[in-house]
């Protein structure tokens, strides 16, 4: 493990408490704040043996770099994270080899092309993790990192889902090719609706920034564009909401009869 981080909130800080413990120095919680889940979540720190702090919440905004604290904030360690997105891909399809083909999980990777607001990273990753996504791809460019507002939006899922942000997206994407997973990027423009495509398979869902979309070459390296049906009178839905119904689209076909 490399050099310690700040995570903070409920969440993201039970999420680690509860998977990996021993990564955690140290965790600072609000004396003033006496209610049922901080009585709740001390109880579980406790039991885990974990060192607690007391701190006040000038203390603890500054350890957040944010107010919404909720009053508690934990200095952990980094966890080892898989380093690459071909090694997780070669562990999948190793994983994947060893079992009946009735067993086999292909591939669902969630791309995101320009998203820069660490709220919206954070709720997508939030929905990758509950919809059993592999990993989460952005570019280098143009795209939100993981910070600790990711991290407490991700409520945990910033501890669970690789994020893999890569050089070249295009490259990338005809890298995904290669390895016979099939491209699908979300347009208002497109013919077939989402509910039309095919996500049984290997499959990367493609999705761009609220407003200007997709980028013009992300786009042209896709395999099909598709398109959510809107039926009110506002043109697109937020980008992890978007997220949302197309996972969880491809869940539900991946799901026995």
């Amino acid at each position: 493990m490399s050099s310690a981080k700040i995570l903070f909130g409920f969440h993201a800080v039970g999420v680690r408490l509860k998977t990996a413990p021993q990564s955690i120095v140290e965790i600072y919680y609000e004396t003033t704040r006496r209610d049922a889940r901080m009585r709740q979540f001390l109880e579980k720190v406790a039991e885990s043996g974990v060192r607690l702090i007391e701190a006040d919440g000038m203390r603890l905004a500054k350890l957040a770099g944010s107010h919404g604290h909720q009053g508690v904030a934990a200095r952990v360690q980094e966890l080892k994270q898989v380093h690459s997105l071909d090694e997780l891909l070669e562990a999948l399809e190793a994983s994947n080899a060893a079992v009946a083909p009735a067993e086999r999980v292909p591939p669902l990777i969630l791309v995101l092309d320009g998203v820069t607001d660490p709220h919206n990273l954070g709720a997508c990753l939030r929905v990758a993790d509950g919809a059993g996504a592999h990993a989460v791809i952005a570019p280098k460019d143009h795209a939100a990192g993981i910070n600790a507002t990711v991290a407490k939006v991700a409520s945990g899922a910033a501890e669970t889902v690789p994020y893999f942000m890569v050089t070249n997206l295009a490259r990338t994407l005809n890298e995904l090719k290669e390895r016979n997973i099939w491209i699908i990027g979300t347009s208002d423009a497109a013919d077939r609706t989402l509910y039309q495509a095919d996500l049984r398979g290997p499959v990367a869902l493609v999705l761009g920034a609220e407003g200007d979309g997709m980028r013009q070459l992300t786009a042209k390296t896709c395999d099909q564009l598709v398109r959510i049906p809107m039926r009110g009178a506002v043109e697109s839905l937020n980008v992890s909401v978007a997220s949302g119904v197309c996972l969880y689209e491809a869940l539900r076909q991946r799901q026995p009869a």
